[in-house]
């Protein structure tokens, strides 16, 4: 992983620092965590910009946690329980957690968006019911912002103050970030099997 993500940003710099911050909104198992303290450190080593790794990484998250709003507003909550009921086996979703989500949400929504930006896999998911709740896009808009800001600047800072130790953490980052990758789909598969014997 951490490879792959190395030669995308060597080859397609700012550009490719956007492309794989959508692509970590779209498809979690790409760490934004490796993502930005890359682009941190390469910002350290002269070849890219500081602020631009911040505006690229922001928008590039900004962009990808809005397909997830888009796509939450179009199916709309009556459609999503809809689903659940159909698909919840595989959604590992039963309609009660499903209600008891759609309502914490109405009454913490604000908070939810900006604080779940700052937190992995919550980052992707949080998305989905603001647009299910219909909150604003303005409003969802603002407050993806500002939360993206925040945690794009602070991983993208790490990698900048790193310069040389960079490369010590990413011997240990590489194998951390595979057993993450391994243990959602562990977690992912118990949920459909404990679900299959309900």
């Amino acid at each position: 992983m951490f490879d792959l993500v190395t030669n995308i940003i060597a080859g397609g710099g700012l550009l490719g620092v956007f492309a794989l911050m959508v692509l970590e909104n779209l498809f979690p198992p790409i760490p934004s965590e490796i993502v930005m303290t890359l682009a941190g450190f390469l910002a350290a080593d002269g070849r890219l910009s500081l602020p631009g790794v911040i505006v690229a990484g922001t928008l590039g998250s900004v962009l990808g946690a809005t397909f997830w709003y888009v796509l939450g507003r179009m199916v709309g909550p009556v459609r999503f329980l809809a689903l659940v009921d159909r698909y919840g086996r595989w959604l590992t979703v039963t309609r009660p957690e499903a209600l008891a989500a759609i309502h914490w949400f109405e009454r913490h929504g604000g908070k939810a968006v900006f604080l779940g930006r700052m937190v992995p896999t919550v980052r992707t998911l949080i998305s989905v019911p603001a647009g299910l709740a219909g909150m604003p896009l303005g409003r969802f808009l603002i407050l993806t912002t500002a939360g993206s800001v925040i945690w794009v600047t602070g991983l993208a800072l790490a990698g900048f103050w790193l310069e040389s130790q960079y490369h010590r953490v990413q011997a240990a980052l590489d194998p951390v970030t595979t057993v993450v990758v391994l243990g959602i789909v562990a977690v992912y598969l118990w949920r459909v099997w404990r679900q299959r014997r309900v």
